[in-house]
């Protein structure tokens, strides 16, 4: 069964949350602070965390640092009342995997967790095929219609990435600290470099496309 921390200073919100979560199938934990949050995280596996930003003792932003630190790949969704593109940009920078403000319709946070959790299982694949694109980490090839496409390295693993995450948003700052080093004297500017030279390189792929994030940075959309 698929484990869910939620991270919710709200008693009220916490249980109903939590437990629209038990009706759908889920294994839940419930958490009330961030503190208490980074004490399951020792001893628990949660596969995908949900948690507000602004609670006692430790924070969202503060959690899910401390998550990333050692995880870089289980979901992590901010559900929050603060709707400002500071936080949204902030929380993307971070790694979390979707944002989604208060108040929110339960039916649609579940499908948004059910969409994460089947993109989560796709990054852990060692092939993607997006219509006539086949992309292997393994072998780390990109094939479309069966002619390989020349990718250099970084452009092969930001596209993989960008494909293991449809719908997801990455920031320009994070995917420069992913796939630049950090004393590289990469800028924003060599970020749209790269997606420029993969939109065309991909120009004749037919299930996806990459799109501006304006104001962000870039996703993924499917076809």
């Amino acid at each position: 069964m698929i484990k869910i921390l939620v991270v919710e200073d709200d008693l009220d919100l916490n249980r109903f949350v939590s437990q629209s979560l038990r009706n759908a199938g889920y294994d839940v934990t419930s958490c009330f602070d961030g503190q208490e949050a980074l004490s399951y995280v020792e001893t628990g596996k949660p596969d995908l965390y949900l948690t507000d930003i602004m609670m006692p003792k430790v924070n969202g932003f503060e959690l899910a640092e401390t998550i990333r630190a050692t995880d870089k790949t289980t979901p992590i969704i901010f559900m929050t009342a603060k709707d400002d593109k500071p936080s949204k940009m902030l929380g993307y920078n971070i790694g979390i995997d979707e944002y989604v403000t208060k108040p929110f319709d339960m039916d649609i946070l579940l499908m948004n967790i059910k969409a994460i959790l089947r993109r989560a299982k796709i990054e852990a694949e060692k092939e993607i095929t997006v219509g006539n694109l086949t992309i292997n980490s393994e072998e780390r090839t990109a094939l479309v219609d069966g002619e390989e496409i020349p990718l250099t390295l970084r452009e092969f693993n930001i596209l993989f990435k960008l494909l293991s995450h449809p719908k997801k948003t990455f920031s320009r700052s994070a995917l420069m600290t992913e796939f630049w080093d950090y004393d590289s004297s990469a800028t924003s500017r060599t970020v749209d470099v790269y997606m420029a030279k993969l939109r065309e390189k991909t120009a004749l792929c037919s299930g996806f496309e990459i799109v501006t994030v304006h104001g962000l940075g870039y996703k993924v959309v499917l076809k």
